[in-house]
């Protein structure tokens, strides 16, 4: 099985469910993917992390650090962030948050981690469905600076998403699709 099989296997069995269900983006939907059982896992950690950092040397888009929207993005920026570290790259990713509101204490921040302006950055989705989560991620770290190179995504629900990040000028990859999942949910 190779490690594409193994995460949509993954998702299929721990993160897709069929019911009635609200989607963050307010729509209606008969399946709902929780990516985050799968990608807070160990198997989960382990196998995302790799893929990541191959879908982005493989797009030639050479970011420095990986973020996104804070709850999804997050440990799938960290698997992505820790396997580039491991591949003995000489300079790995660093990955950081972007918080739905700036912090109300401390230094107020809206980005945490070691994000710096200069970055160039693929932004982390863990599931495109609008794609507004990741266009509100793009829009902070636009302002704080850096440079979005584009956007990778764990699942692409393959409704609309893509093509709204894609028509507001950056490229997206996504590691899996809900057509891919779906066909092993039961």
């Amino acid at each position: 099985m190779t490690d594409h099989e193994r995460l949509v296997q993954l998702l299929a069995t721990r993160s897709a469910r069929r019911g009635q269900f609200t989607l963050a983006s307010g729509a209606q939907s008969t399946l709902y993917i929780d990516a985050r059982v799968t990608s807070m896992s160990p198997e989960g950690l382990s196998t995302i992390g790799p893929l990541g950092v191959q879908a982005l040397e493989a797009s030639g888009w050479n970011p420095d650090s990986v973020g996104g929207l804070t709850l999804g993005a997050d440990p799938v920026s960290y698997a992505i962030a820790y396997a580039s570290a491991l591949s003995g790259t000489p300079s790995p990713l660093r990955a950081f948050t972007v918080r739905k509101e700036p912090k109300g204490h401390g230094t107020g921040k809206l980005i945490e981690g070691p994000f710096k302006p200069v970055d160039r950055v693929a932004v982390v989705e863990d599931v495109i469905t609008t794609g507004g989560s990741a266009l509100k991620a793009i829009d902070a770290i636009r302002a704080a600076g850096a440079t979005v190179v584009g956007v990778i995504a764990l699942v692409d629900r393959e409704e609309g998403g893509r093509d709204a990040i894609e028509h507001a000028g950056y490229p997206v990859i996504s590691l899996t699709t809900a057509t891919e999942i779906v066909a092993l949910v039961k």
